[in-house]
Formats: C-alpha cells, sequence, structure tokens
C-alpha cells in the first residue's frame, strides 16, 4: 500500500477539480473554446481487477482532454494501444475513439496529472497536487503487481507515492525497482511523437518494456 490513507481519497478526480489553479484556468479557456470536448479530469481506463497498471504524464489536448480516455485520439496513443494488442491486453480494435468497443484485459491506464496542462507541461505543484490521486488509484488495484510508467515524470510521482527518495531509484528506460508493497515498478521512455520521431524511443524498445511486464506477471 502507498503512503496515503485510502479512505479519503477516491481514486477519479471530480469533474469540476479545483487544486491546480491554472489547469482549471486553461480547462475554462477550453469549454469555451471547444464546448463539444470532454474537458475535465480523464478518467483511468481499464481491467478493475488489473496486475498492469500503466501511468502516463497527462492528457493531451487535443487527445484525451478532448475524446476523454486516456492516450486516445494522439499519436501516443496509437502506439500504446498498438502494444496492448500485440501483448494480449486488450479486445477490440483501437480506433481513436471512447465509444470504439476497445476493452482492456489484465491492464489500466491512468495519468500522473489528470487535466490537460498548458503546451502539454505540467509544473511540479501539479504533479504533486493530483498525486493523491495517483496513490488512491494504485490503493485501488490490489491485484496490480506492476506499475509501469512512462516518462520521468510519473516515475518521480510514483516514487513520491511510496515516500521513496527519487535519487534512490534514478528513471532510465526499463528501469525496474521493487516497491515496499512487493510491486515492481518498471519505467519507459514516454511514447510520444517527439520521442518515436527523435528516435529516442523506438517500437522494439516499447515492446520490450512490454515483453518485460508480460514476463514480471507470468503471463
Amino acid at each position: 500500500m502507498t503512503m496515503t490513507d485510502k479512505t479519503t481519497v477516491p481514486p477519479e478526480a471530480p469533474p469540476n477539480c479545483e487544486l491546480c489553479p491554472r489547469l482549471v484556468t486553461y480547462r475554462s479557456q477550453n469549454r469555451l473554446n471547444h464546448p463539444g470536448w470532454f474537458n475535465a479530469p480523464v478518467p483511468s481506463f481499464g481491467d478493475e481487477n488489473a496486475r498492469l497498471l500503466v501511468i502516463g504524464l497527462a492528457p493531451g489536448v487535443t487527445g484525451a482532454n478532448k475524446t476523454g480516455r486516456p492516450f486516445t485520439g494522439d499519436w501516443a496513443g496509437d502506439l500504446l494501444y498498438a502494444t496492448f494488442a500485440k501483448f494480449g491486453f486488450s479486445e477490440g480494435e483501437y480506433q481513436a475513439r471512447p465509444d470504439d468497443g476497445l476493452v482492456l484485459k489484465d491492464a489500466m491506464i491512468t495519468n500522473a496529472v489528470r487535466c490537460v496542462p498548458p503546451k502539454n507541461k505540467p509544473v511540479g505543484s501539479e504533479v504533486n497536487n493530483c498525486r493523491e490521486y495517483l496513490t488512491a488509484r494504485i490503493d485501488a488495484l490490489p491485484k496490480a503487481q506492476v506499475l509501469l510508467c512512462l516518462g520521468k515524470i510519473s516515475h518521480d510521482s510514483t516514487l513520491r507515492a511510496f515516500d521513496l527518495k527519487v535519487k534512490d531509484h534514478p528513471f532510465g528506460h526499463g528501469s525496474e525497482y521493487r516497491l515496499p508493497d512487493n510491486r515492481i515498478l518498471l519505467s519507459s521512455y514516454h511514447c510520444s511523437r517527439y520521442n518515436t520521431n527523435t528516435g529516442r524511443l523506438t517500437t522494439e524498445m516499447f515492446e520490450a518494456v512490454f515483453a518485460r511486464a508480460n514476463e514480471l506477471l507470468g503471463r
């Protein structure tokens, strides 16, 4: 179990969460400019009995912030959901919309920050504020054995959810640490378009991390 009292905070943020003033302002602007979009904290998506929890950074403005489902509607989602399918974590066809019928099996996706940040970059206080929901989400998945973090921010925030020192558990692609409750923290470079376009992350590298997750889960 993480360091937060799981009886006090729900695993999902309320639609009009006001913890982060900058994100509230940005949400209000998006609601005015794009009234047909989701424009709210994006809830986690997947299997409530999941043994794999994938933790991303934050919703993309024209991706999850628009569609209301994590990693749905942007490049990062194309790679992530294709990888889920390849390794047997999904059923149905991903069509980049929340009503496509896709179902995750033995997996769930959440984000370290639930609201879309300006320029896709949350600041430290926003990551810290939203950690209570990340912590509650982890605690609400007692069967989760592997926490797969996409990027350094989600890696560091997850460590802090367990009251662990970041300097003692440095982020790296494929880094792996055992957490105090015996779960495994596994990390990858984020599957963003920037990382894949620059070659920092290849499809093969990303799939290797999922292969390791499968191995850890005995699948």
